[in-house]
């Protein structure tokens, strides 16, 4: 299992410039180690250089201590590690500091340079070393064993740390990489997690708006007649009997349809639902495609069209509102959603009549152009100011707001507000495509 990077930050609590304590506990060991080797090659070297015995040994061990600085400064290392060469001291300090310097990121030049200069200087004291025990007769093999020596000791002793520093640090970097990427995808998908929330949350939103938008459009409207047909009925009711059979006629069909648009509502409701729970592991996008067509689908069968717009007159005709119809240019088809909007546009507009401005003549007009269909519905002032408080009809304010996000929504333009006479008057351009 690896670590993130994070993680590997948080890990670096070792002294100075060692990220953990167990490398400067190794670097501390194998720096004793050097020291006493230097140290004890140091007596050899007094000797034969005519020097005190305990200056050999210090200098021995200060140089083989060097090591332990091999993680701040391994240059350093490998050039104090060939210029004890000479004095044939410092073996384990050569081998840890080219494997260093080959594992640190340095560039190849640096690195095959001092590799070079240790390789030259190993073979060059290795052949005088081996030349002078030839002189001596303490070898008695032939002259070609002196380069031989020499070139085996040299690559012996600087190859393998170089090679495998190289390995080291090679296999370090693409750890590294792999981390760095790690933790870049964990970003992502962090950020991607949050996108997608808040797009569940934004969806979330305007579904409710969506419903609640519908469930006025289709409930406010019935039921503002039903209101006004039952005051109606009161008012009638020992007057004109046959009336009053007509108008409690009229309040149960309206009440009958609104139930039946409410039962297909919440059909629809339901339907959505179970296609949540069916798209459990299944992509995002071919549930955005199923709800997208489920909607279309709906929209195509259940939904309101221009040519229901007679009825729709006829309704707030029966219930006491007079409706005047207009309509210019050639009649044709729209897309469904178009269609549906312009209808429940002219719907709310006579709803707000019935409620505030009951018993106002209304003008209601549609106009097919060449790239947009246009409607527009204009009460003049009602003949008596209290009779929208007469029939107790409530306002939620949402009227005007729906239908101006269903016209906006398919890039239209609404305006809506009263006019210099008293009235008040709702104005709506859709794009026909």
């Amino acid at each position: 299992m690896t670590t993130t990077g994070e993680d590997h930050a948080r890990g670096l609590t070792g002294p100075w410039w060692w990220g953990r304590w167990r490398s400067a506990v190794l670097d501390g060991s194998l720096a004793l180690v050097s020291a006493v080797e230097c140290g004890a090659e140091g007596v050899p070297f007094a000797r034969d250089a005519g020097i005190p015995v305990s200056v050999g040994i210090v200098f021995g061990l200060i140089a083989g201590s060097v090591l332990l600085v091999r993680r701040k400064w391994p240059i350093a290392v490998v050039l104090v590690a060939i210029a004890i060469t000479p004095a044939q001291m410092g073996f384990l300090l050569g081998v840890v500091g080219l494997y260093t310097l080959a594992s640190f990121e340095l560039p190849r030049r640096i690195i095959g340079a001092l590799a070079g200069m240790s390789l030259v200087g190993t073979a060059v004291v290795t052949f005088v070393r081996v030349r002078q025990d030839l002189a001596r007769g303490d070898l008695t093999l032939g002259d070609w064993f002196v380069p031989f020596a020499a070139v085996t000791t040299a690559l012996g002793l600087t190859a393998p740390p170089v090679l495998l520093g190289l390995y080291v640090g090679a296999r370090r970097r693409l750890m590294e990489s792999l981390r760095e990427r790690a933790d870049s995808l964990e970003r992502e998908l962090q950020l991607l997690a949050e996108r997608a929330e808040e797009r569940a949350e934004w969806a979330r939103n305007e579904e409710r708006t969506r419903i609640a938008r519908e469930m006025h459009d289709v409930v406010a409207h019935r039921v503002s007649l039903m209101v006004v047909h039952s005051a109606a009925l009161q008012a009638v009711a020992r007057k004109d009997p046959e009336k009053a059979v007509r108008n409690a006629a009229l309040v149960g069909d309206m009440g009958r349809q609104a139930l039946t648009e409410l039962r297909e509502m919440l059909g629809v409701l339901r339907a959505g639902e179970d296609l949540v729970r069916r798209a459990a592991g299944v992509p995002l996008a071919a549930v955005r495609e199923a709800a997208e067509a489920a909607a279309s689908r709906a929209v195509a069968e259940d939904g309101p069209c221009l040519s229901e717009l007679d009825e729709l007159i006829g309704q707030s005709a029966a219930a006491g509102m007079v409706v005047d119809l207009s309509v210019e240019g050639e009649v044709r088809s729209y897309a469904a959603q178009i269609e549906q909007t312009a209808y429940r546009v002219v719907q709310e507009a006579l709803t707000n009549v019935h409620k505030h401005a009951a018993g106002a003549k209304t003008h209601v007009r549609l106009a097919h152009r060449v790239s947009e269909i246009a409607m527009q519905v204009e009460n003049e002032p009602p003949p008596e100011p209290g009779s929208a408080a007469a029939a107790r009809l409530p306002s939620g304010g949402n009227g005007l707001v729906g239908m101006r996000e269903r016209v906006v929504a398919l890039g239209g333009v609404f305006v809506s507000g009263p006019t210099d006479a008293g009235g008040f008057r709702v104005s709506a351009v859709i794009p026909a495509a």
